[in-house]
């Protein structure tokens, strides 16, 4: 990267001179990285939830591969890491991750930057760096390469991999920062061990939810999950589906870029899973379950609202469960902002509108992932009064995790003169 200089030449002539800055590499540091966000983050006094940040399991994998309750599947894994082809087990395929745009954007690919050493895990020296620079009072961290876990061929991976990460990430992370929350891994392809998976966590105070990773071919309807959906909702804590992509859907195939896979992929399993929540009248059968929808954009909310009350009106019959139009429920539910769509800022706040983002919206960053957002995401959309970005940078996040606020961040700004026409759901 150059940059121009300005100093004074002879007859005091002003005269440029370029330099190069450093060259952002996988060893950069965190801090370096976020410093104009750390700027900003010192000119405001924002409460800041940051509902969907990742860590790099795979940088960590010997160390969940020991947490695996399988001896053969640890063996396995072992003889992976001894031939070269570390990290073991996982489906993920490594000729065809493209998100580092070619090495261009090298923090996707990982942080591997210098941590000092000690008792606290480099994992979680990692996480308190993004989280100082951009001025975020609580991150909740989910897995990068685990993802696309949900479509291994071999269901029990999913299980002794999935219950190794959530170990791990309780023992290793959570507890050396209360500022750092998870929403564990649900092994979605095995509903008994997703049930197990919420009564063995239901009480811990950094696990503030549970997560199906969108990625996969599972009808969310299906008889089998109702068990798991009851223990969910007895816990209080909400359930959330984290999207993603995945090439190697014959569907995404037909894109010979990608850029077109990745713009449909991340929406297309949410609106599927969405589809069949709402149809399938899951909202009227686990009335008391908090959902949230993570990683798609906004953009779709929407049209899913419109498509889907147009259908319904026209054949209610086959969605006998519903009590409201399907756009009803989708307003109940919770969203993430990114990647914040801002194209066109009056569809943009025509979105906002349409899905009371004021109470149903929460941000999040998605770091340190190559099309990250910062918190001025939120700050700087016009439209949007100071009690609405407060909303959505974090009391919303708070009133659904149950999160404390700090007491010199209880700022109160004035009432929208627009009120939402319900009240903020209580968690």
């Amino acid at each position: 990267m150059l940059t121009k200089t300005p100093r004074n030449g002879k007859n005091g002539k002003g005269i440029s001179r370029v330099t190069e800055l450093p060259r952002i590499s996988t060893i950069t540091d965190t801090r370096e990285i976020l410093a104009h966000a750390a700027r900003e983050a010192r000119q405001d006094n924002y409460f800041i939830v940051d509902v969907d940040a990742h860590v790099t399991e795979t940088a960590f994998w010997s160390e969940v591969v020991d947490r695996m309750e399988s001896d053969v599947y640890k063996q396995m894994a072992r003889a992976f890491k001894e031939r070269g082809n570390a990290p073991g087990l996982m489906n993920s395929t490594p000729g065809m991750l493209f998100q580092d745009v070619a090495g261009r954007i090298p923090h996707q690919q990982r942080l591997g930057e210098a941590v000092p050493g000690g008792h606290t895990h480099a994992q979680v020296t990692l996480v308190q760096r993004a989280m100082d620079s951009m001025g975020i009072d609580y991150m909740v961290v989910f897995p990068t390469p685990m993802l696309v876990l949900g479509m291994h061929p071999q269901i029990e991976m999913e299980v002794v991999i999935g219950n190794a990460f959530n170990k791990w990430l309780t023992e290793e992370v959570l507890p050396q920062d209360p500022r750092i929350k998870a929403m564990l891994y649900l092994p979605f392809n095995h509903p008994e061990a997703s049930v197990k998976c919420v009564e063995t966590y239901a009480d811990n105070p950094s696990v503030i939810g549970f997560s199906v990773t969108s990625t996969r071919f599972r009808a969310v309807n299906h008889d089998s999950y109702m068990p798991l959906y009851s223990a969910i909702q007895s816990s209080g804590k909400p359930l959330s589906f984290h999207s993603g992509f995945h090439w190697g859907d014959q569907s995404m195939q037909q894109c010979n870029r990608f850029i077109s896979m990745h713009a449909i992929s991340f929406v297309y399993y949410n609106i599927i899973h969405m589809t069949n929540w709402i149809m399938n009248g899951m909202p009227e059968r686990f009335p008391r379950l908090k959902v949230m929808w993570i990683e798609s954009g906004l953009a779709w909310i929407p049209f899913l609202m419109q498509r889907l009350d147009s259908e319904y009106m026209m054949r209610s019959s086959e969605a006998p469960l519903l009590k409201r139009k399907p756009s009803d429920y989708m307003r109940d539910m919770y969203y993430s902002s990114q990647p914040l769509e801002r194209s066109n800022i009056e569809l943009t706040e025509a979105t906002f509108k349409a899905m009371n983002a004021d109470t149903q919206l929460l941000f999040a960053s998605d770091w340190p992932h190559w099309d990250f957002d910062l918190p001025s995401s939120i700050t700087t959309l016009p439209f949007l009064n100071e009690q609405a970005k407060r909303n959505i940078l974090g009391f919303n996040a708070a009133r659904l995790f149950n999160l404390e606020v700090p007491k010199h961040k209880q700022l109160k700004a004035k009432p929208n003169k627009t009120p939402a026409k319900r009240e903020p759901v209580t968690a």
